[in-house]
């Protein structure tokens, strides 16, 4: 645990004392850099107290001959630290002035030994930001109070970077949308498509967090994380870095790629086949390709080519072709992506829609994202609805869906958690999941049935009699309205009163208004 673990009800936790720290950095740092102090230096605590626990372990064992030897620590999943790398180091040092130098330099020989970790951390990056050694001297001193190994069970640090994430993304508005997703939402999509076993990818990755979920559904439902293994891309360069970090302070052995690249042109992953796709693809993004660029790209085939003017259907068809013939892939749109039909766009829909590969859509409540005010939705795909094998079902447990998509819609739930963002709670997970997967024939606790206002399982000639529109509002209906117990014949007297009574009003109105007219000379 932290060392400032437990604090009353009323008292900030260590996170906000942590962020209140850094955040005194950003007056001399621009906000979308200074992200990348904080967490490098929790990286690099991380990593030190991981190698020092290790360490411990080593000569307690009477192994002090094999303290330097670098197979002692890897063959434990730990970075092995030569001295100038060491949180220690830092710490002793950071009353200097030439402490941004020595981070640093801690850094790149953190990098340099650790193979698994190149191209993940900041490169002289503390030294060109400038930074007052003062502050900086602070925030060490803040970070130095997290014990990052103490207690597996909290992990700490994992806590830590979920929290500087999302706070990250509230300070940098429509930009932080480059590097994180809402929390509840990538649990939703984890708990819809069960990453339990087999190769799971993310196109446009960000700082990894759906691997982070899917990591955790998986130990959450005690599966084992040997059996799953992750591959993902990130085009800009500080946000894969960010992955990198993020996805070894927990041990996430993965593969992004030798380089950030753009998933279009530099495919990184060309033979991969998914077995689970979660993605949060950039919303509406224009200009991705030049008019004569990527026509004859084969990930098209057999559809239109994705207009210039707006990405999603190109995310979409890029996805589809890297998953599997049993895989289900789970991704945020802007609920455009549903009902357009702009240069093709309705085209493509139509065709994927004919094809059966849509599964699943879910409208989404407002107010989730930190970086968006767009409305959005959640697509779910898949190839074979007849024959699947996800998350350790067999075929003979799955309900023939061919033919039927789920519309679910979940605009009207979902809870404040201040003035300005809602969140969804573990029930409204529970509650969409539970849906879904009874839908699929995958449920313990009853079979589906539609719910007028909330879900509905539509055929292909309603989606066909609706133009191909994928809105769930078009095919749920209105909800129920409850019976408040009075007697229709009570009701009516009732309105019908009030009616009349409006109707002599109206009257006198009338009356009013004519005389005003004739006044001015304006009458019959």
């Amino acid at each position: 645990m932290a060392k400032q673990s437990r604090t009353p009800k009323n008292t900030k936790s260590f996170e906000q004392h942590l962020w209140d720290t850094a955040d005194k950095l950003r007056g001399s740092v621009e906000s979308s850099e200074y992200k990348h102090v904080v967490l490098s230096l929790i990286f690099l605590k991380f990593v030190s107290d991981t190698f020092e626990a290790r360490r411990q372990v080593l000569i307690d064992e009477g192994k002090g001959g094999y303290l330097d030897m670098v197979e002692f620590y890897t063959m434990k999943n730990v970075f092995y630290l030569p001295e100038p790398a060491r949180w220690s180091h830092i710490q002793k040092h950071a009353k200097q002035g030439d402490i941004a130098l020595k981070i640093d330099t801690a850094l790149a020989t953190v990098e340099k030994t650790n193979p698994s970790l190149r191209g993940a951390l900041p490169d002289n990056y503390f030294s060109r930001l400038g930074l007052d050694s003062s502050k900086l001297a602070a925030l060490i001193d803040s970070i130095d109070n997290i014990d990052t190994v103490a207690d597996k069970e909290q992990d700490v640090v994992g806590r830590v970077y979920e929290y500087f994430l999302g706070k990250f993304a509230a300070t940098e508005g429509k930009g932080g949308g480059e590097f994180y997703t809402p929390k509840c939402v990538v649990n939703l999509i984890a708990e819809m498509i069960e990453p339990f076993q087999g190769k799971i990818y993310d196109p446009c990755c960000g700082s990894g967090g759906m691997f982070v979920q899917s990591i955790k559904f998986v130990e959450s439902h005690q599966g084992s994380t040997k059996d799953i293994s992750i591959y993902g891309q990130e085009q800009t360069g500080a946000t894969y870095k960010l992955a990198k970090m993020n996805l070894a302070i927990r041990g996430i052995a993965s593969n992004l790629g030798d380089v950030p690249a753009d998933t279009f042109f530099k495919d990184q992953h060309p033979d991969l086949k998914a077995d689970f796709i979660l993605a949060n693809p950039p919303f509406n993004l224009d200009q991705w390709r030049a008019a004569d660029e990527l026509t004859d790209d084969p990930r098209w085939a057999g559809y239109e080519v994705p207009p210039v003017g707006n990405a999603n259907y190109a995310w979409i068809l890029h996805m589809m072709s890297k998953l599997s013939e049993t895989g289900v892939a789970g991704f945020v749109l802007a609920n455009g992506s549903m009902s357009t039909n702009t240069k093709g766009e309705g085209a493509i829909r139509q065709k994927m829609i004919e094809n059966d590969l849509v599964d699943c859509m879910i409208a989404l409540p407002g107010q989730l994202f930190y970086t968006t005010q767009i409305p959005v939705c959640l697509w779910f795909m898949t190839k074979n609805k007849k024959a699947q094998t996800i998350a350790g079902h067999t075929d003979s447990n799955h309900r023939n869906r061919e033919g039927e998509t789920l519309f679910i819609d979940a605009r009207n739930i979902g809870s404040m958690i201040d003035r300005t963002h809602k969140e969804l709670t573990a029930d409204d997970i529970a509650h969409i999941a539970r849906t879904y997967h009874a839908w699929r024939g995958e449920a313990k606790d009853g079979s589906y049935e539609d719910i007028p206002g909330f879900c509905k399982a539509a055929t292909l000639d309603e989606i066909k009699a609706n133009d191909y529109v994928l809105t769930p509002g078009r095919y749920v209906g209105a909800a129920a309205i409850e019976d408040d117990g009075i007697p229709f014949e009570e009701k009516m007297t009732e309105l019908s009163q009030m009616l009349y009574r409006q109707m002599a009003e109206a009257e006198k109105l009338d009356s009013v208004i004519r005389r005003n007219l004739e006044g001015l000379g304006y009458g019959e």
